[in-house]
């Protein structure tokens, strides 16, 4: 079953790649915000027109359908590059599939946060008042809408599966905020920049929501490359990084980031060992919790 949902997912993404051949580099992007072509495409094609115009070189994007189409898409051939979440990276870097590229700087930051929210009017203020609550999250591979929410109910001695009320896996953060918003859950977890990218494009009903339990940071959600290109090509995508803030031509408005936020520029030198830390997450949830979760989460 997983192996047949996994082609549906990659659907349209199964041709292998041709990079290195003369012909644009295939990029997929996670369904951070929706899973629809035209938000995730929108946030992410100014900094690849930008390195693509430094660097001389082409990019075609797509969105997948799941985070772990992306997986599959890099360790098959079909994707030379993606935009992922830390646990994405370390799935596919412990396949042997892909190498850091760049990851966004801000304030001289590479970092984001998690959170869980309730409705304003809600009497949940921390997560010891989620026991018996409904709880939407995103998709289950997914660092800021899954991996870190769920350790956070753990540390708080909360049980996902035995201490919720219902649970929800929506696949996205939209999916997420949108069922806590029309009233569908209790409390969701997402980033904040996705919360932060709802408020700024005046999503009905998002300023009526609050933040109940923020996480540690985060490392900020990294663009990887596939293992396998070339060393010359995977040089010159990470001059084109390093340097497209400062390229001829290039606005400050084309520097984006995760949810289409605008970022400083990108670091092609960030160390890998600082996702050891969601490593260390990802590890807490035992494949046996996850299908625990997972089934609950079917329960209606």
């Amino acid at each position: 079953m997983a192996a047949i949902l996994a082609a549906l997912a990659l659907a349209g993404c199964s041709q292998p790649s041709t990079a290195g051949k003369g012909a644009p580099l295939h990029v997929l992007l996670i369904p951070a915000d929706g899973g629809t072509e035209s938000g995730t495409l929108a946030d992410y094609r100014p900094i690849f027109a930008a390195v693509g115009k430094s660097a001389g070189i082409d990019f075609d994007l797509k969105v997948a359908q799941s985070y772990g189409a992306v997986v599959e898409a890099m360790c098959n051939g079909t994707a030379d590059i993606a935009f992922v979440g830390p646990v994405t990276y370390l799935q596919a870097s412990q396949r042997g599939c892909a190498d850091l590229l760049a990851v966004a700087v801000k304030k001289g930051q590479s970092v984001y946060y998690a959170g869980l929210f309730a409705r304003k009017d809600s009497p949940i203020r921390s997560i010891a008042d989620l026991r018996g609550k409904s709880v939407a999250f995103g998709d289950v591979n997914s660092t800021s809408s899954f991996v870190f929410p769920v350790t956070m109910l753990i540390g708080a001695h909360i049980d996902p599966v035995k201490d919720l009320g219902a649970l929800r896996l929506t696949g996205s953060h939209a999916n997420s905020l949108a069922a806590l918003i029309g009233k569908r859950v209790d409390a969701a977890a997402l980033s904040f920049d996705s919360y932060d990218k709802a408020v700024r494009e005046h999503v009905p009903g998002a300023t009526e929501v609050k933040v109940i339990a923020r996480s540690e940071a985060i490392p900020y959600p990294p663009i990887v490359m596939a293992s396998r290109l070339p060393a010359e090509l995977k040089q010159r995508l990470r001059d084109g990084f390093e340097g497209v803030a400062k390229a001829p031509g290039v606005t400050p408005e084309m520097i984006r980031g995760y949810g289409g936020a605008q970022v400083d520029g990108y670091d092609a030198h960030f160390p890998a060992a600082r996702f050891d830390a969601a490593a260390r997450k990802m590890a807490l949830l035992s494949d046996d919790l996850k299908g625990e979760i997972l089934k609950k989460s079917a329960e209606r």
